[in-house]
């Protein structure tokens, strides 16, 4: 054999050698490549799962609920935003005044079924309605979150609904009293309104406040922070009215001074200002434009008829309470107002709660505040007074909106506790026997008082 065929053979046998080694590379990276993946590997891609929140169920129920005539209108169109999403709910109303409604309830029982499932009461009726076991416990802090607006639940008007640690009604509105002026009249008396006005140095009739009506009368005597009746810090009942006149504060004589002067005055004038029946047309009359009244204390509710006395509006002026004082001490009413309740007979069917917590919500949306002031003439405490003040209402209803919201921030807290309700026959039936009795003296006029507070004090 040549050189030259061992020389080839040689390199053939090289080449064979050089392939057979990346046939096997090639089938190496084969078998790797066609193993399936780790479990793990998989989990680490996996796409994320969607959570998604479950729809709001629909409540299929029917309540009954109380509205006053006037009313009807703005609970009717409430009624259909909560049916809109709850097609298969009912609502139906019964119209009728909400004292009227109270009177039912009271007379009967919650089983009766012209008492509503749900139902407007003032703030000063739920620890009666409570001991009548009347309302419902609601949720109420959940309820004032969905709602909205409540800077400190508990510190306004709803921590007044709370009996022994049940909210028993959400806040409807807020009330107290403040001040209509007469323009043209205090002109004519020469009022000056650019600054507070003493009472004490006005001509009798000049202002009108029906004093022997404890809720107008205590706008005097908070004043100088006199309790008709209050519970101490171990419960015990005490009025303030039981002391001797020696034993009062110098600031409390004071006030009994200036109700005695302001008595006498209107005993010398013979006005009807200390008859009970005739008070309130002989008031209407003397704040007319070109009368002898240029202020009237009275609550918004008042709007309507003494704008009509001033000129149709037009010599209407409002003022918070506390642009008149009382011995130099801002006048003061009450942080008063009005929840709705939802009927105790409700409370073991959770669709018709469901039902009725949802349509109290609705009422009170903050979205419709304007709206519901223009029906009820209400003023919801957790809508801010610039909302208010930035709406279609009247320059009049935005004074109005304007001085309670001032007036109820400065007032104290409205006493609720039951044996309260004995203090307003108390206070009027001594205040009135002034006119019989004629004291000569403001320690006279204040015997009268502290004898019948005495008395009151006894049947506790």
């Amino acid at each position: 054999m040549s050189s030259l065929n061992t020389d080839a053979i040689c390199r053939r046998n090289k080449i064979k050698k050089v392939l057979s080694m990346l046939l096997v590379v090639m089938l190496v990276f084969t078998m790797v490549a066609c193993q399936p993946k780790p479990a793990a590997a998989e989990e680490t891609t996996a796409a994320p799962e969607e959570v998604t929140e479950a729809p709001a169920q629909e409540i299929e129920a029917t309540i009954s609920v109380q509205v006053e005539a006037g009313w009807k209108a703005y609970y009717e169109a409430a009624a259909e935003r909560v049916k809109a999403a709850n097609p298969k709910a009912t609502i139906n109303f019964i119209e009728t005044g909400s004292f009227d409604h109270l009177n039912v309830l009271d007379q009967t029982d919650v089983t009766n079924a012209d008492v509503a499932d749900v139902f407007a009461l003032p703030a000063d009726r739920i620890y009666g309605l409570a001991q009548k076991e009347a309302l419902a416990t609601l949720d109420a802090k959940a309820m004032a979150d969905r709602v909205g607006g409540f800077a400190d639940y508990d510190a306004g008007l709803g921590g007044n609904f709370n009996v022994d640690g049940s909210y028993l009604a959400f806040p409807m509105n807020i009330e107290t009293l403040i001040n209509f002026v007469n323009k043209a009249n205090a002109s004519a008396k020469g009022v000056d309104l650019t600054q507070p006005v003493e009472f004490t140095a006005l001509d009798p009739e000049t202002m009108l406040v029906p004093v022997f009506n404890a809720w107008f009368g205590v706008a005097m005597t908070n004043s100088a922070g006199i309790e008709f009746l209050g519970k101490d810090q171990d419960g015990n009942l005490f009025s303030d009215l039981t002391a001797d006149w020696s034993a009062l504060a110098p600031e409390k004589q004071a006030v009994f001074t200036a109700l005695f002067n302001y008595y006498q005055a209107h005993a010398k004038a013979g006005t009807s200002l200390w008859d009970s029946a005739a008070a309130w047309g002989y008031m209407d009359t003397a704040f007319t434009s070109g009368g002898n009244t240029a202020i009237r204390l009275e609550g918004p509710w008042s709007t309507g008829s003494l704008s009509n006395l001033a000129n149709a509006g037009a010599d209407l002026q409002i003022m918070p309470i506390s642009n008149v004082t009382l011995n130099g001490k801002p006048l003061a009413h009450w942080q008063g107002g009005w929840g709705l309740g939802i009927n105790a007979r409700v409370e073991g069917d959770e669709s018709k709660m469901a039902l009725s917590v949802a349509f109290i919500e609705e009422l009170v949306n903050t979205e419709y505040a304007i709206d519901f002031f223009k029906a009820t003439g209400k003023i919801l405490e957790n809508v801010d007074a610039s909302v208010y003040a930035g709406s279609d209402l009247s320059e009049t209803d935005k004074s109005v909106i304007a001085s309670v919201i001032e007036s109820y921030k400065n007032a104290p807290a409205r006493p609720l506790f039951t044996e309260w309700g004995q203090v307003w026959g108390t206070w009027e039936t001594a205040m009135l026997s002034w006119a019989s009795v004629k004291p000569a003296s403001p320690e006279a006029a204040y015997a009268e008082v502290q004898a019948a507070f005495k008395a009151m004090m006894l049947n506790f």
